[in-house]
This record gives C-alpha cells, structure tokens and sequence, in this order.
C-alpha cells in the first residue's frame, strides 16, 4: 500500500516555510550521503529520541533499494520505536509510503534537489 502525501498548502517555496534547524541536518546528512557514493538519491530520518540515519540508494543482488528505506532500515536496526521527520535529496518523485509505515501520520518529509535547496514537503 502507497501513502499518498497530504495536500498542504504551506509549500517551502511558495509561502516561504522553511526547515528549522534539525530538519536543515537532516538535508545536509542525505546530501552527503547521496554525495559519498554518487548516488540518485540520499535521504536522512530522525528518531523519536533525535538520533539521525542516513542512507543513498543502492543495489544488492539484484535488489534495488531506496535512500529512505535504507535510513529507515537503519534506525529499525538501531532500535528506533518512532520516526520524527526525514528528508530526500535529488528531487524527483518519492514515495514516503515507508516512513508512514515506520512513523505513522503527520510526519514531515523534505524534499531538496541534488544542491539541497529544499523543494517541497510532503507529510505522511
């Protein structure tokens, strides 16, 4: 099952929201992430205890698997119990069905072009 992204009508750009100062880590942590291996895509998530993941998209044995799910893999490993806000660097579409799985309703997603100029906000 997708999670569709709720409306919001308080864009970034738009009506001027920014990421506050946690959220802008998360961006800087995806973009390095996403930066270390030449990846499409990076993505960071922030635990309910403020504890950050980090993760770019990879490929294992055929097995394709995304930025934000392998930052969230990571904070389940970790012993997460709740995710507070993640983010996703390289633009393009994204599917925050997983990290509505992990967090539940209401959490913010980022999303920033490959510089990490944020572009959107999406929320579970």
């Amino acid at each position: 099952m997708t999670a569709t992204p709720q409306p919001e009508d308080d864009k970034p750009e738009a009506e001027g929201e920014k990421p506050d100062p946690d959220d802008e880590k998360l961006v800087t942590l995806a973009r390095a992430a996403r930066a270390r291996i030449m990846a499409e895509h990076g993505a960071a998530v922030r635990d309910d205890t403020g504890r950050t993941y980090s993760g770019a998209d990879v490929t294992i044995g055929g097995r394709a698997i995304t930025a934000l799910q392998l930052a969230l893999a990571q904070a389940r490993a970790a012993g997460a119990k709740g995710i507070e806000a993640a983010a996703v660097v390289g633009g393009g579409p994204c599917d925050i069905s997983d990290v509505a799985a992990e967090g539940g309703p209401g959490i913010p997603v980022w999303i920033a072009d490959r510089k990490g100029t944020v572009t959107d906000r999406l929320v579970t």
